[in-house]
């Protein structure tokens, strides 16, 4: 029975490959956000076809929007939306804007880098939120108690 004995330079490997990860990761993650706030830019630029104007501000809309889909307290499927369908969203929505549009907003999005800081924009979409939640209780109540 041999007993292995640890390894500096195998566990220095290891720290290294998950620093490259994480890298890695960080940088996908500003283009993602990048690429949110080009769409943001596209939706309110008058070259951009209508279809993709709809699906560009749709996706910047919830991507700036305080509120998920899947609340991210619910196990593994909290986490979906920020980890697969948005990053899914957003490359179709980039699909669909017309290259030089593209490009030209990417370019002016990440010198901001910053992002769109909108106290205007945030008003409205709490409000939005607000009034689907209102209207949803309305509703519910008008169906459990039939009254009107």
């Amino acid at each position: 029975m041999t007993e292995r004995s640890f390894d500096f330079g195998e566990a220095a490997d290891e720290l290294c490959r998950g620093k490259r990860m994480l890298n890695q990761m960080k940088g996908w993650a500003r283009k993602i956000k990048r690429d949110v706030h080009a769409l943001w830019l596209a939706a309110r630029d008058p070259r951009t076809p209508w279809y993709a104007k709809a699906v560009a501000f749709s996706i910047a809309a919830y991507a700036l929007s305080p509120i998920d889909l899947i609340p991210d307290f619910i196990p593994v499927l909290g986490y979906l939306d920020d980890l697969i369908i948005l990053p899914l969203a957003v490359l179709v929505a980039v699909r669909l804007i017309p290259a030089e549009i593209l490009r030209e907003h990417r370019a002016t999005a990440a010198a901001a880098a910053g992002g769109p800081v909108s106290k205007g924009a945030a008003l409205c979409i709490v409000a939005l939120w607000a009034a689907a939640a209102i209207l949803t209780g309305w509703w519910l109540y008008r169906w459990q108690f039939g009254g009107g």
